[in-house]
């Protein structure tokens, strides 16, 4: 089934997924949390640092700057930046404290300082014209992308960097039909291989229905734009399975 127009796909989201984002997603994400990183890597056939790489290759950074990680899950994106530029202040925002707790371990074992909160990414504690670079990967399917992507834009200085990697709804109706037939059949597997709890195995039918409610590479471009964005560059992978975005916020007239 085609997901509706562009100008209905936020609210028809919402309605249908409203329940899993407020009430379910918490504990999937706490019951997951230990073995995230083991099970991507394992349903991305070992590719997961490989997608990781991808990403980073997109991200400018100087010396010094100010960096958020929204949906920072265990902190991959936060060391990766780390790794590349140690003077930079990085911050982390999620909503799950299991899987902070455990990027919190990682980068600690790395001695790596990222300042972390807890919390609702649809309203960023933090003030206007604030960071340098934002970024968010894996997590928009999860999220009222237009609220988020609207505060990512607030807390950003003009001038500043908004850096998305996601999984994406494949322009291509026959690479879609493969790529969700895949995915259901790795659910399943890492569902068993790391027995998943109760609330993720519940998941599973969600997890691909987002996907066909989501946006498209080029859609999301549009998205970006219409919030205001400038400069907005797309990417995709794998035959628009996986894309990268930037874009940026205009320097103040």
């Amino acid at each position: 089934m085609p997901p509706p127009p562009l100008s209905m796909r936020e609210h028809v989201r919402e309605q249908r997924f409203n329940t899993v984002w407020t009430q379910q997603l918490n504990t999937v994400f706490a019951d997951v949390a230990p073995y995230y990183d083991r099970a991507n890597t394992v349903a991305s056939l070992g590719l997961w640092n490989w997608f990781l790489e991808s990403f980073m290759s997109t991200i400018d950074l100087r010396p010094g700057q100010r960096a958020l990680d929204v949906c920072a899950g265990t902190n991959a994106i936060g060391i990766a930046l780390l790794k590349r530029e140690p003077s930079l202040e990085v911050h982390a925002i999620d909503r799950s404290a299991e899987m902070q707790e455990v990027g919190r371990q990682r980068a600690g074992a790395l001695g790596f300082r990222i300042h972390s909160v807890i919390g609702d990414v649809h309203a960023l504690p933090f003030p206007d014209n604030h960071f340098d670079v934002v970024t968010l990967q894996y997590a928009s399917r999860h999220l009222r992308v237009k609220d988020v992507f609207g505060e990512i834009f607030r807390v950003l200085k003009p001038g500043g960097h908004f850096y998305h990697c996601d999984m994406l709804r494949p322009g291509n109706p026959l690479v879609e039909k493969l790529y969700y037939a895949y995915l259901r059949m790795c659910l399943g597997f890492t569902g068993f291989m790391f027995a998943s709890g109760a609330a993720a195995l519940n998941c599973k039918k969600y997890f691909i229905d987002a996907l066909e409610m989501f946006y498209s590479a080029d859609e999301l471009s549009q998205v970006l734009r219409e919030l205001g964005y400038c400069d907005v560059a797309a990417k995709t992978v794998f035959a628009g399975m996986i894309g990268h975005h930037r874009a940026a916020k205009p320097l103040a007239r």
